[in-house]
Order: C-alpha cells, then sequence, then structure tokens
C-alpha cells in the first residue's frame, strides 16, 4: 500500500492589495476552512488601520489566526512566525477544517511551505541597538553591503531598504558565527501545499494600492498613530518604521503635510509590489497564477481548490 495522501494546505498569496484576503475568505467560507495569516505586519496589536486587517465582521466569519499575537514593542521572529503557525494548522485540522494561508510576506509564506527549520535566536539588544545606530549614522547601503560579504543568500531575499530585517540578519551571524540562511534547513512538511497568486496588471494594481491608502488615512490611521504614541510605544520600534506608521509620525511631529503623506505612501507601497513579486515569481511552476483582469478569479481559483481537497482527502461543505 502506497503513503496516504498529504492533507492540503491552500495559499493565497500575491502583492498587497492584489485582493487575496477577500478571495481567501470567500474560498474558505466555501470550503470549510480557516485563514492563518502570513503577514509581518498583522501580528501587531492596536495596528489595524495601517496594516489593512481583516474587520471583526470577517474574523467572525471565518476564524483567523496569526493576527494581534504581539505587542508593538514586544519582539516576533520568523522562528516564532513559524511555531505558532504549525500550532495554527494543527488545530485546524484536528477541528476536520481545510487551511488557508493568506499573506503577501514572501518570508512567511515560503518558510512554511518549504519546511525551513529556523533555530530561535534570542535578540541582543546592545548589538541591535549598535548595528540601529550604524544604520542611522553610516546608511542601510552600508550593512547590506556587510550582509552582502557574509550572507550573500540571506542578503538575495531582503530588499535593501529593510533596515530591520537586514540588522536582525547581521545580528545572527554575528552572535552565532553562522550565516542566518545556513541555519534554515528544510524539512518536507506533512501537507500538500497548493499555492494561488493573484495578477493584476500593475497600473490596476497600482490604482488598487492608492484607493487603499486614502480608505486608511479616511478610516483613522492618524488617529490609531496618535493613540499609539500616546500609548508609550515610540516611533522608533520595529513596526512603526512600516508604511504608513513611519510617514505619519512625521506628520505628527510637524514634518510633513496630509497630502505629502498620502503621496509617500503610495509611492513606498508601489515599491513594496514590486518587491513582493520577486517573492512570488511567474516561473515558478508551483505558483497557479489566476488572472483577474478580466474580472473576479474567485471561479478559477475554486475549480482549482476542489479537486485538490478531494485528492487530499479533505470534507468541506
Amino acid at each position: 500500500m502506497g503513503d496516504a495522501p498529504r492533507k492540503p494546505l491552500i495559499a493565497v498569496v500575491g502583492p498587497t492589495a492584489s485582493g487575496k484576503s477577500d478571495l481567501a475568505l470567500r474560498l474558505a467560507l466555501a470550503f470549510d476552512g480557516e485563514i492563518i495569516g502570513a503577514d509581518s505586519r498583522q501580528v501587531y496589536r492596536h495596528m489595524d488601520a495601517g496594516t489593512a486587517k481583516p474587520s471583526r465582521e470577517e474574523r467572525a466569519r471565518v476564524p483567523h489566526w496569526l493576527i494581534d499575537v504581539v505587542e508593538p514593542n514586544g519582539d516576533f521572529s520568523l522562528a516564532q512566525y513559524l511555531e505558532l503557525a504549525h500550532a495554527a494548522l494543527d488545530g485546524i485540522r484536528r477541528r476536520g477544517r481545510v487551511p488557508f494561508l493568506v499573506g503577501g510576506t514572501g518570508q512567511y509564506v515560503w518558510a512554511l511551505i518549504e519546511g525551513w527549520q529556523v533555530p530561535r535566536v534570542p535578540p541582543d539588544r546592545e548589538m541591535r541597538r549598535s548595528l540601529g545606530e550604524r544604520a542611522e549614522r553610516e546608511g542601510v547601503d552600508a550593512l547590506y553591503r556587510e550582509l552582502l560579504a557574509v550572507d550573500w543568500a540571506a542578503a538575495a531575499r531582503i530588499d535593501p531598504r529593510n533596515v530591520r530585517r537586514v540588522v536582525r540578519a547581521l545580528e545572527v551571524r554575528y552572535l552565532t558565527g553562522e550565516a542566518i540562511s545556513s541555519r534554515a534547513a528544510k524539512l518536507q512538511p506533512d501537507f500538500e501545499p497548493l499555492i494561488l497568486a493573484i495578477d493584476r496588471p500593475r497600473d490596476e494594481l497600482y490604482r488598487r494600492i492608492d484607493d487603499r491608502v486614502d480608505q486608511m488615512l479616511e478610516s483613522g490611521l492618524v488617529e490609531e498613530v496618535r493613540s499609539l504614541l500616546e500609548r508609550g510605544y515610540g516611533a522608533d520600534l520595529p513596526p512603526m518604521s512600516g508604511i504608513g506608521y513611519r510617514q505619519v509620525c512625521a506628520y505628527l511631529r510637524g514634518e510633513m503635510t496630509l497630502t505629502e503623506v498620502a503621496a509617500k505612501m503610495k509611492t513606498e507601497t508601489h515599491r513594496l509590489a514590486r518587491m513582493q513579486r520577486t517573492w512570488f515569481r511567474r516561473d515558478d511552476p508551483r505558483v497557479h497564477w489566476l488572472d483577474a483582469s478580466a474580472g473576479d478569479p474567485y471561479d478559477e481559483a475554486a475549480a482549482i481548490v476542489e479537486p485538490a481537497l478531494h485528492r487530499g482527502g479533505a470534507g468541506h461543505g
């Protein structure tokens, strides 16, 4: 007798504002699913308007995991993400439901799907502070060049402008004497991944991003950032350096107008979307690309998901 088929994990991925969260919600409703987030900003509590978190109503309709798991001043690593994601995955399967992995943080998506074994390396706050000061003094480009020299494989996966991730990779390298990339061994997971990615023309994606930025500001992003600062969450915290939060902090200091905030948020989110595309490549045979240029991709997605669930022996409503 052959091995039993592995249970499926349905991943819905793609750049920000592509429509993946809405599509995943509808698929989860149709196929008796629960959603595991793969978004490095939605893990932080009290940061809602600027991270496009699912609404309370959406979370009431479908359980969501890996959202609101840490305070903005808490440490959160890839190893912690994987630990929590595997726990959520196990719970979903025990309940006989279908797990959907949803998000645009490519490192989180591939780490779970490819079975990365990432040991926990506790943060060294003194080293982190020292590297952060160097980034301010010398520029993040200098630290990124240093990372290229000591761990080029990790550098290739990191946006050179992402100070936090460049600093973390160097921190792990100097604390352990090993490259962070060499520590991430892989072990075949006990699920069968099915990866769906939404494809939209660049102009359309940028319009959707711009509309989302306007909505974030209209729905209270400024008030959210002001409240975070009043609670004692400083503007120097890593999540407060994210797109939107950084610009609104500058606005509250009188350094930018709201018009400038909106324009900068749109430009930086366009750049983020281009970076996200490097994680989910058109030529990757593992990825089923859904063409959203002609309309709603739901029917195409559902036609791919249903037979995969039957093959994996998963039940659905």
